[in-house]
Protein backbone atom coordinates (compact mmCIF):
# COMPACT_ATOMS: atom_id res chain seq x y z
CA UNK A 1 0.00 0.00 0.00
CA UNK A 2 1.44 3.28 -1.00
CA UNK A 3 2.06 6.52 1.83
CA UNK A 4 -0.45 8.70 -0.77
CA UNK A 5 -3.36 5.62 -0.75
CA UNK A 6 -3.12 5.03 3.03
CA UNK A 7 -3.42 8.97 4.07
CA UNK A 8 -6.36 8.99 1.76
CA UNK A 9 -8.25 5.54 3.32
CA UNK A 10 -7.09 7.40 7.23
CA UNK A 11 -8.31 10.60 6.35
CA UNK A 12 -10.61 11.13 3.44
CA UNK A 13 -13.57 10.16 5.52
CA UNK A 14 -13.03 13.12 8.02
CA UNK A 15 -13.41 15.71 4.82
CA UNK A 16 -17.02 17.07 5.54
CA UNK A 17 -16.52 17.03 8.90
CA UNK A 18 -13.20 19.34 8.62
CA UNK A 19 -15.15 21.57 6.23
CA UNK A 20 -17.68 22.60 9.05
CA UNK A 21 -15.22 22.69 11.36
CA UNK A 22 -13.05 25.62 9.27
CA UNK A 23 -16.18 26.72 8.46
CA UNK A 24 -17.13 27.70 11.70
CA UNK A 25 -13.66 29.09 13.12
CA UNK A 26 -13.17 31.21 9.77
CA UNK A 27 -17.42 32.04 9.29
CA UNK A 28 -17.09 31.88 5.84
CA UNK A 29 -17.90 28.57 3.96
CA UNK A 30 -15.74 29.71 0.86
CA UNK A 31 -12.35 30.28 2.94
CA UNK A 32 -12.86 27.29 4.42
CA UNK A 33 -12.61 25.65 1.54
CA UNK A 34 -9.52 27.34 0.47
CA UNK A 35 -7.82 26.53 4.20
CA UNK A 36 -9.16 22.94 4.12
CA UNK A 37 -6.69 22.25 0.81
CA UNK A 38 -4.30 23.57 3.01
CA UNK A 39 -4.85 21.56 5.55
CA UNK A 40 -4.41 18.43 3.48
CA UNK A 41 -1.43 19.17 2.04
CA UNK A 42 -0.05 19.93 5.49
CA UNK A 43 -1.33 16.68 7.00
CA UNK A 44 -0.21 14.49 3.67
CA UNK A 45 3.49 15.71 4.27
CA UNK A 46 3.26 14.94 7.74
CA UNK A 47 1.72 11.75 7.44
CA UNK A 48 5.19 9.44 7.54
CA UNK A 49 5.57 11.32 11.00
CA UNK A 50 2.07 9.99 12.56
CA UNK A 51 3.16 7.85 15.24
CA UNK A 52 -0.07 7.17 16.34
CA UNK A 53 -0.23 8.38 19.72
CA UNK A 54 -3.62 10.21 19.20
CA UNK A 55 -6.46 9.29 16.75
CA UNK A 56 -5.94 10.15 13.08
CA UNK A 57 -9.21 12.18 13.59
CA UNK A 58 -7.85 13.85 16.59
CA UNK A 59 -4.53 14.89 14.67
CA UNK A 60 -5.97 16.08 12.12
CA UNK A 61 -8.51 18.49 14.02
CA UNK A 62 -4.92 19.70 15.45
CA UNK A 63 -3.52 20.21 11.82
CA UNK A 64 -7.23 21.96 10.78
CA UNK A 65 -7.64 24.03 13.95
CA UNK A 66 -4.10 25.15 13.90
CA UNK A 67 -4.38 26.37 10.03
CA UNK A 68 -7.22 28.10 10.78
CA UNK A 69 -5.85 30.15 13.35
CA UNK A 70 -2.82 31.00 11.12
CA UNK A 71 -5.68 31.94 8.36
CA UNK A 72 -7.47 34.64 10.67
CA UNK A 73 -3.94 36.38 12.08
CA UNK A 74 -4.23 39.85 11.45
CA UNK A 75 -8.13 39.89 10.19
CA UNK A 76 -10.95 41.15 11.48
CA UNK A 77 -14.21 39.28 12.73
CA UNK A 78 -17.05 38.37 9.94
CA UNK A 79 -20.20 39.76 11.36
CA UNK A 80 -23.69 40.08 9.73
CA UNK A 81 -25.07 43.59 9.92
CA UNK A 82 -26.95 43.01 13.39
CA UNK A 83 -23.26 42.89 14.64
CA UNK A 84 -22.55 46.37 13.90
CA UNK A 85 -24.45 47.99 16.58
CA UNK A 86 -26.30 49.99 14.93
CA UNK A 87 -29.73 51.15 15.19
CA UNK A 88 -32.57 49.03 12.76
CA UNK A 89 -32.67 50.85 9.42
CA UNK A 90 -35.73 52.13 7.24
CA UNK A 91 -37.14 50.16 4.93
CA UNK A 92 -38.05 53.14 2.54
CA UNK A 93 -34.57 54.44 2.23
CA UNK A 94 -32.53 53.14 -0.20
CA UNK A 95 -29.49 50.79 0.42
CA UNK A 96 -26.02 50.46 -0.44
CA UNK A 97 -23.72 47.83 -0.09
CA UNK A 98 -20.57 47.52 1.78
CA UNK A 99 -18.14 45.77 -0.17
CA UNK A 100 -15.29 46.70 2.29
CA UNK A 101 -16.72 44.36 5.58
CA UNK A 102 -15.91 40.81 4.95
CA UNK A 103 -19.30 39.50 5.87
CA UNK A 104 -19.78 36.67 7.92
CA UNK A 105 -21.50 33.32 5.50
CA UNK A 106 -23.89 30.18 5.74
CA UNK A 107 -22.64 27.07 5.02
CA UNK A 108 -25.02 24.96 2.68
CA UNK A 109 -25.30 21.77 3.46
CA UNK A 110 -24.28 20.75 -0.57
CA UNK A 111 -20.77 21.59 0.16
CA UNK A 112 -20.58 18.52 2.44
CA UNK A 113 -21.23 15.94 0.34
CA UNK A 114 -23.37 12.40 1.36
CA UNK A 115 -23.82 11.91 3.62
CA UNK A 116 -24.43 16.34 4.61
CA UNK A 117 -27.41 15.48 7.06
CA UNK A 118 -25.53 13.13 9.50
CA UNK A 119 -22.03 16.14 9.72
CA UNK A 120 -24.93 18.57 10.06
CA UNK A 121 -26.62 16.97 12.92
CA UNK A 122 -23.65 16.05 14.75
CA UNK A 123 -21.51 18.51 14.60
CA UNK A 124 -23.05 21.79 12.59
CA UNK A 125 -24.48 24.97 14.45
CA UNK A 126 -26.85 26.94 13.55
CA UNK A 127 -25.86 31.03 11.97
CA UNK A 128 -26.67 32.58 14.85
CA UNK A 129 -24.05 30.58 17.44
CA UNK A 130 -21.41 30.87 14.04
CA UNK A 131 -22.39 34.97 14.15
CA UNK A 132 -21.86 35.00 17.76
CA UNK A 133 -18.60 33.24 17.76
CA UNK A 134 -17.06 35.35 15.71
CA UNK A 135 -16.98 37.97 19.02
CA UNK A 136 -14.53 35.84 20.15
CA UNK A 137 -10.13 36.16 20.08
CA UNK A 138 -9.27 33.40 17.63
CA UNK A 139 -8.06 30.69 20.11
CA UNK A 140 -11.20 31.76 22.65
CA UNK A 141 -13.01 30.13 19.38
CA UNK A 142 -10.96 27.39 19.16
CA UNK A 143 -11.79 26.15 22.46
CA UNK A 144 -15.49 26.79 22.51
CA UNK A 145 -15.68 24.65 19.21
CA UNK A 146 -13.37 21.87 20.28
CA UNK A 147 -15.09 21.82 23.38
CA UNK A 148 -18.66 22.41 22.96
CA UNK A 149 -19.03 20.93 19.42
CA UNK A 150 -16.24 18.80 18.86
CA UNK A 151 -16.80 16.95 22.78
CA UNK A 152 -13.06 17.11 23.05
CA UNK A 153 -11.39 16.69 26.56
CA UNK A 154 -10.12 19.15 28.45
CA UNK A 155 -6.36 17.36 27.84
CA UNK A 156 -6.92 17.46 23.92
CA UNK A 157 -7.58 20.74 23.52
CA UNK A 158 -4.92 22.12 25.31
CA UNK A 159 -2.87 19.56 23.11
CA UNK A 160 -4.08 20.32 20.11
CA UNK A 161 -3.62 24.25 20.84
CA UNK A 162 -0.20 23.88 22.49
CA UNK A 163 -1.20 25.21 25.91
CA UNK A 164 -2.03 23.93 29.37
CA UNK A 165 -5.25 22.64 30.75
CA UNK A 166 -5.88 24.91 33.21
CA UNK A 167 -5.61 27.41 30.43
CA UNK A 168 -7.79 25.94 27.89
CA UNK A 169 -10.60 25.61 30.69
CA UNK A 170 -10.02 29.20 31.77
CA UNK A 171 -10.40 30.19 27.87
CA UNK A 172 -13.52 27.99 27.60
CA UNK A 173 -15.30 29.82 30.44
CA UNK A 174 -14.42 33.06 29.01
CA UNK A 175 -15.70 32.32 25.56
CA UNK A 176 -19.03 30.30 27.09
CA UNK A 177 -19.73 33.80 29.28
CA UNK A 178 -19.32 36.09 25.79
CA UNK A 179 -21.05 33.77 23.63
CA UNK A 180 -23.66 33.79 25.79
CA UNK A 181 -24.23 37.02 26.33
CA UNK A 182 -26.97 38.21 23.00
CA UNK A 183 -27.24 35.14 21.02
CA UNK A 184 -30.74 35.03 19.46
CA UNK A 185 -32.76 32.25 19.69
CA UNK A 186 -31.68 29.04 17.57
CA UNK A 187 -34.34 27.56 15.36
CA UNK A 188 -35.12 24.01 14.38
CA UNK A 189 -32.97 22.39 12.30
CA UNK A 190 -34.66 21.28 8.79
CA UNK A 191 -34.43 18.06 9.00
CA UNK A 192 -36.62 18.07 12.54
CA UNK A 193 -38.97 20.48 11.29
CA UNK A 194 -42.69 19.78 12.79
CA UNK A 195 -45.60 19.90 10.05
CA UNK A 196 -46.49 22.97 10.53
CA UNK A 197 -43.17 24.58 10.19
CA UNK A 198 -42.41 22.84 6.79
CA UNK A 199 -45.47 24.76 5.88
CA UNK A 200 -44.36 27.36 7.23
CA UNK A 201 -41.43 27.23 5.08
CA UNK A 202 -43.09 26.27 2.15
CA UNK A 203 -45.32 29.45 2.79
CA UNK A 204 -42.50 31.75 3.03
CA UNK A 205 -41.16 30.39 -0.59
CA UNK A 206 -44.77 30.42 -2.30
CA UNK A 207 -45.34 33.90 -1.09
CA UNK A 208 -42.26 35.46 -2.72
CA UNK A 209 -43.14 33.52 -6.42
CA UNK A 210 -46.87 34.91 -6.55
CA UNK A 211 -45.41 38.03 -5.11
CA UNK A 212 -47.72 37.64 -1.98
CA UNK A 213 -46.30 40.42 0.20
CA UNK A 214 -48.90 40.01 2.92
CA UNK A 215 -48.60 36.43 2.62
CA UNK A 216 -44.81 36.88 3.54
CA UNK A 217 -45.30 39.06 6.51
CA UNK A 218 -47.97 36.36 7.35
CA UNK A 219 -44.98 33.77 7.94
CA UNK A 220 -42.68 36.42 10.33
CA UNK A 221 -42.66 36.42 13.92
CA UNK A 222 -43.94 40.18 14.62
CA UNK A 223 -40.61 40.63 15.90
CA UNK A 224 -38.28 39.10 12.66
CA UNK A 225 -35.15 40.48 12.21
CA UNK A 226 -34.04 40.85 8.40
CA UNK A 227 -30.32 41.20 7.36
CA UNK A 228 -29.21 41.00 3.96
CA UNK A 229 -24.67 41.25 4.02
CA UNK A 230 -23.13 43.35 2.21
CA UNK A 231 -25.86 45.81 2.91
CA UNK A 232 -25.05 46.97 6.43
CA UNK A 233 -29.10 47.83 7.25
CA UNK A 234 -30.80 45.60 8.97
CA UNK A 235 -34.98 45.79 9.60
CA UNK A 236 -36.77 44.26 12.22
CA UNK A 237 -40.75 43.58 12.49
CA UNK A 238 -42.69 41.39 10.41
CA UNK A 239 -44.38 45.12 8.74
CA UNK A 240 -41.13 46.59 7.78
CA UNK A 241 -39.89 43.54 6.40
CA UNK A 242 -42.89 43.85 4.21
CA UNK A 243 -41.78 47.43 3.19
CA UNK A 244 -38.48 46.04 2.73
CA UNK A 245 -39.68 43.54 0.29
CA UNK A 246 -42.23 45.93 -1.36
CA UNK A 247 -39.81 48.73 -1.62
CA UNK A 248 -36.45 47.10 -2.57
CA UNK A 249 -36.93 43.39 -4.01
CA UNK A 250 -36.82 43.92 -7.89
CA UNK A 251 -39.70 41.74 -8.27
CA UNK A 252 -42.87 43.79 -8.97
CA UNK A 253 -45.39 40.91 -9.88
CA UNK A 254 -46.06 37.34 -9.66
CA UNK A 255 -43.53 34.80 -11.88
CA UNK A 256 -40.33 37.45 -11.09
CA UNK A 257 -39.41 35.16 -8.41
CA UNK A 258 -38.94 31.38 -8.11
CA UNK A 259 -37.70 29.71 -5.01
CA UNK A 260 -35.54 26.82 -4.66
CA UNK A 261 -35.98 25.24 -1.31
CA UNK A 262 -32.23 24.02 0.33
CA UNK A 263 -30.49 24.19 3.34
CA UNK A 264 -27.90 25.89 5.25
CA UNK A 265 -26.01 25.56 8.65
CA UNK A 266 -28.26 22.71 8.60
CA UNK A 267 -31.39 25.58 9.01
CA UNK A 268 -34.37 25.82 6.02
CA UNK A 269 -33.39 28.12 3.20
CA UNK A 270 -34.21 29.22 -0.36
CA UNK A 271 -32.36 30.15 -3.38
CA UNK A 272 -34.37 32.86 -4.85
CA UNK A 273 -34.21 33.70 -8.78
CA UNK A 274 -34.96 37.08 -10.37
CA UNK A 275 -36.71 36.48 -13.67
CA UNK A 276 -34.33 38.14 -16.43
CA UNK A 277 -35.84 37.66 -20.09
CA UNK A 278 -37.12 34.04 -20.55
CA UNK A 279 -34.71 32.65 -17.31
CA UNK A 280 -34.60 33.48 -13.74
CA UNK A 281 -30.87 34.36 -12.69
CA UNK A 282 -29.43 33.70 -8.97
CA UNK A 283 -30.34 36.40 -7.05
CA UNK A 284 -29.76 35.88 -3.16
CA UNK A 285 -29.56 32.58 -0.40
CA UNK A 286 -32.06 33.41 2.05
CA UNK A 287 -31.50 31.28 5.10
CA UNK A 288 -34.31 30.83 7.90
CA UNK A 289 -34.82 30.79 11.46
CA UNK A 290 -37.90 29.20 12.32
CA UNK A 291 -38.85 28.74 16.17
CA UNK A 292 -42.18 28.58 17.71
CA UNK A 293 -43.91 27.94 14.86
CA UNK A 294 -42.85 31.22 12.55
CA UNK A 295 -39.97 32.73 10.99
CA UNK A 296 -37.88 34.41 13.13
CA UNK A 297 -34.72 35.78 11.20
CA UNK A 298 -33.84 35.60 7.79
CA UNK A 299 -29.97 36.01 6.32
CA UNK A 300 -30.12 37.15 2.58
CA UNK A 301 -26.97 36.75 1.02
CA UNK A 302 -25.76 37.03 -2.40
CA UNK A 303 -22.37 36.03 -2.88
CA UNK A 304 -22.75 33.54 -5.85
CA UNK A 305 -20.69 31.16 -4.70
CA UNK A 306 -22.67 29.72 -2.17
CA UNK A 307 -25.09 28.34 -4.82
CA UNK A 308 -22.52 26.73 -6.42
CA UNK A 309 -21.48 25.18 -2.76
CA UNK A 310 -25.40 24.76 -2.13
CA UNK A 311 -25.51 22.67 -5.76
CA UNK A 312 -27.85 25.13 -7.23
CA UNK A 313 -27.93 26.23 -10.69
CA UNK A 314 -26.84 29.65 -12.08
CA UNK A 315 -30.41 29.72 -13.64
CA UNK A 316 -33.76 28.03 -14.02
Amino acid sequence: MTDDRAFDEATSALRAELLVHCYHMLGSATDAEDVLQDVYLRAWQAFHRFEGRSSVRTWMYTIATNTCLTALKGKARRPLPTGLGTEASDPREPVFANDEILWLQPLPDGALGDPASAVTARESVGLAMVAAMQDLPARQRAVLILRDVLAFSAAETAAALDMSVAAANSALARARSTVGEGTRREGRRAAELTEHEQQVWDDFCSAFERHDIPGVVGVLASDAVWEMPPFPGWYIGAEEIGVLSLEQCPAKVAGDVKMVKTTCNGQPAAGMYMRDGDVWRRFQLDVLTIAGGEITHVGAFFEPELFRLAGLPETL
